[in-house]
């Protein structure tokens, strides 16, 4: 059973930084290419950033480009997003997901995902 747990989110002012870890249990982590993932009130889910398995390529959307960066430890198994110069349209609750495939950009093709963390960004 693959287990994705997320933390690290919380109130920040914009212009802040936060940085979400997503720890991720069982010994085949290094075989997953993670994402993030958001969904504010009232919107859909929307792909945030994406690593591959052996983390050389990451992909982002064009909102978060040049602000957030994905990466991975593959020793801790764990993922990390680090967002900075934060924008109140960036909050939402964020979720890590994994799936086998070489990378992951849709919710639909995850086969594991966590809980959530919640990111609060005041204006």
């Amino acid at each position: 059973q693959v287990q994705l747990v997320e933390s690290g989110g919380g109130l920040v002012q914009a212009g802040g930084s936060l940085r979400l870890s997503c720890a991720v249990s069982g010994s085949a982590f290094s075989s997953y290419a993670m994402g993030w993932f958001r969904q504010a009130p009232g919107k859909e889910r929307e792909f945030v950033a994406g690593i591959k398995r052996s983390g050389g390529g990451t992909t982002y959307a064009e909102s978060v480009k040049g602000r957030f960066t994905i990466s991975r430890d593959n020793a801790q198994n764990t993922v990390y997003l680090q967002m900075n110069s934060l924008k109140p349209e960036d909050t939402a609750v964020y979720y890590c997901a994994a799936n086998r495939a070489l990378v992951i950009r849709t919710w639909a093709t995850a086969d594991y995902w966590g809980q959530g963390t919640q990111v609060t960004v005041s204006s």
